[in-house]
């Protein structure tokens, strides 16, 4: 198990293959200061990196799940003529994103609270979104005057399609959860007393199923996404190849002859 101090602006803790990085600025509603998006990215490699952790939970501490950029140390950088907030995205929130949409593993964002801004875009990088009922999402971006990051113009009109997507940009609002759910933000929807059983439900199922094959589907349909059928289907092939050599498969197809139910190893 790797756990972090209960002091620090982010907290990873790794159990029975499950990395649970947890955004730990409550009394900023995990506002994005500068050490908070430095610990996620470098948090994010190194459960990427590592095979024993199968999947990732992304999650808050207190009464939000993230907020976005920390505006009051962005106003301090304005105040400097601190030209920052352009070199953040490339060296903090892009590669933040890029890891979260494309390790090899499955990332459950767990809403427990309001996000916001790039806090959504986490979000909505992630595989699943679990929500409790009294949470609310806000693309915020226009609401400042800024053009939005962190892959909300990839990730927002795949889910919703391009029309709501500029809608939900040009006009931030608190989407209340179950509207959310509607428009296809979110995966499902919970009370406060069942939020974190569910969770840690959905990310053990993942945890113990075939991270390669799961790793290859979404790999498979991010490509797709951005290709023709043609070359959509060559990529599928290649991942075929891929999982078809794990020790995963073998394990499924024995277990399939045997009427048995398969162990995954992960592998």
């Amino acid at each position: 198990m790797t756990e972090t101090p209960n002091n620090d602006p982010l907290q990873l803790d790794v159990q029975d293959g499950i990395a649970w990085v947890r955004l730990n600025r409550p009394d900023a509603m995990n506002s994005l200061d500068l050490a908070l998006k430095v610990a996620l990215r470098d948090a994010l490699q190194s459960v990427a990196d590592d095979a024993e952790v199968r999947c990732v939970v992304l999650i808050g501490t207190g009464r939000a799940f993230c907020v976005g950029q920390d505006l009051k140390e962005h106003v301090a950088n304005l105040a400097k003529q601190d030209a920052s907030l352009a070199s953040t995205v490339e060296e903090h929130y892009n590669p933040i994103v890029q890891l979260l949409a494309t390790m090899d593993k499955p990332v459950v964002a767990a809403l427990n609270g309001v996000a916001a801004g790039a806090g959504l875009s986490f979000a909505l990088a992630c595989d699943f979104r679990i929500a409790v009922d009294t949470a609310s999402l806000n693309t915020a971006f226009a609401g400042i005057a800024l053009s939005c990051d962190s892959g909300a113009s990839w990730h927002l009109p795949r889910l919703v399609g391009p029309a709501k997507a500029k809608e939900l940009l040009y006009f931030p609002r608190s989407i209340p959860a179950a509207e959310a759910l509607e428009l296809g933000l979110l995966t499902k929807v919970v009370p406060q007393e069942a939020f974190n059983d569910t969770v840690r439900e959905l990310a053990t199922m993942l945890a113990q199923g075939p991270t390669l094959a799961y790793g290859s589907i979404r790999q498979a349909v991010a490509h797709s996404l951005a290709h023709d059928l043609a070359d959509s289907l060559a990529n599928e092939g290649g991942l075929m190849g891929r999982t078809g050599a794990t020790a995963d498969h073998r394990a499924a197809v024995d277990a399939f002859l045997a009427k048995e139910k398969p162990v995954f190893a992960g592998r």
